[in-house]
């Protein structure tokens, strides 16, 4: 059970509620963990700051997805399993390569294997790639601007699913199909 509250724009410290109406504009609603998130107006707001940032991006919504739920399994972050499964078939990810996915394996589509690949191997590695891992990631025809934004999406991940796993905010009705446990890789 969370120890953190879940607020709304009503009960969120001043300086966090822009932060949760921005969210709330882009899903529709708050998500509980940025209802979590809002208890610090810091972890909000540069949650929110890099949200714009990866999401205006290069990559397409589909890739992005790709990415978050590779981290969010990477980290272990049950909530964010979760939620990018959800956002990752709505994105039109293929169910066969969410579950490969959530499962430590890559998708079966080349450029989701690397971009997921390499995503992983971020965070595993503490973003100390080798040129060997690097160049997987290029040979599949992303560029180098590329391979560096992709830590950007890592880094906005990184906020949620560190969140999600210290404050541990309640799985949204919507999500519960996609609950999901830590497997031993």
């Amino acid at each position: 059970m969370s120890a953190f509250p879940v607020h709304t724009i009503e009960s969120a410290p001043e300086s966090s509620k822009s932060s949760l109406a921005s969210l709330q504009s882009a899903f529709g609603v708050i998500p509980n963990i940025a209802g979590a998130m809002a208890t610090s107006p810091v972890l909000i707001g540069s949650l929110v700051g890099l949200f714009g940032h990866v999401h205006g991006g290069s990559f397409s919504e589909k890739q992005i997805q790709v990415v978050l739920l590779t981290n969010a399994v990477t980290n272990a972050c049950t909530w964010a399993v979760a939620f990018h499964s959800f956002l990752a078939e709505k994105e039109g990810v293929d169910r066969l390569d969410v579950e490969a996915i959530r499962k430590r394996r890559v998708p079966k589509d080349s450029k989701s294997a690397a971009l997921s690949l390499l995503a992983r191997t971020l965070i595993e590695k503490r973003g100390h790639l080798d040129d060997h891992d690097m160049s997987v990631f290029l040979e599949a025809g992303f560029g180098r601007d590329h391979l560096l934004e992709v830590i950007g999406i890592v880094a906005a991940s990184t906020i949620t699913n560190y969140t999600g796993n210290v404050a541990k905010p309640k799985l949204e009705q919507d999500f519960q199909p996609y609950r999901w446990h830590a497997v031993a890789s």
